[in-house]
């Protein structure tokens, strides 16, 4: 019964990110948010850890988040939905943490981020990347204690996955999922991900499609 329902699931998620997903906001401000609508499901992490490469791989679409080697590229929140549908949110978060830009600009983005998942309403879920090359750092750690208090749910999602040998991915997600004993508003699994082999892009699609089917309800 549990693999035909991981079946379903699989499947939800494959025709939720097969359809037309499309830029529609940019906000470098609270401000400046569009209105809500629908759920929405952010993806935060440090510069550089991936965030626009895992959203084109979810999505099938190589550009449609603008990535670059360069950390501290995303200055704003970017926001993409399928047009029409209205249903489901995606939000490309500014990276935190080091950034080639000046301290004031730097401050002012996670001030940015961490405003926007105290206060979104229609924020119903957060992934927070994590390279699985270097594991959890402090400034990860100050993110999962916003979203502690937030109350919004999240999950670690190691990125990079294919650079990491087998037996050191293996103990990179045990001392996350460690980590993550001492926060009881994560998830305790970790999904660990490649956008350049598309490892875990499944089970990161299904999940989503599971989170929206159950808000459906």
């Amino acid at each position: 019964m549990t693999d035909d329902k991981d079946a379903k699931l699989i499947e939800a998620g494959r025709k939720l990110f097969a359809r037309d997903w499309q830029f529609i906001w940019a906000s470098p401000s609270i401000q400046t948010l569009p209105p809500m609508a629908g759920l929405e499901i952010a993806f935060a992490g440090r510069s550089n850890v991936g965030k626009s490469s895992l959203i084109n791989a979810l999505t099938g679409r190589n550009a449609l988040a603008r990535t670059s080697h360069t950390p501290g590229r995303t200055q704003e929140l970017i926001f993409f939905e399928v047009p029409g549908k209205g249903d489901l949110r995606l939000v490309d978060m500014p990276g935190y943490g080091y950034a080639k830009a000046p301290k004031s600009q730097v401050a002012s983005w996670t001030e940015l981020i961490h405003t926007f998942l105290l206060g979104r309403a229609s924020l119903a879920r957060v992934y927070v990347l994590v390279d699985a090359r270097h594991g959890l750092k402090d400034v990860d750690l100050e993110v999962l204690k916003t979203l502690d208090r937030s109350a919004v749910s999240y999950q670690i999602v190691l990125t990079k996955a294919d650079q990491v040998k087998a037996t050191e991915l293996q103990s990179r997600i045990a001392e996350t999922e460690a980590a993550l004993a001492k926060h009881p508003a994560a998830f305790p699994n970790v999904l660990a991900t490649s956008s350049r082999s598309a490892t875990g892009m499944e089970s990161l699609r299904a999940a989503m499609a599971k989170l929206l089917e159950e808000r459906s309800k």
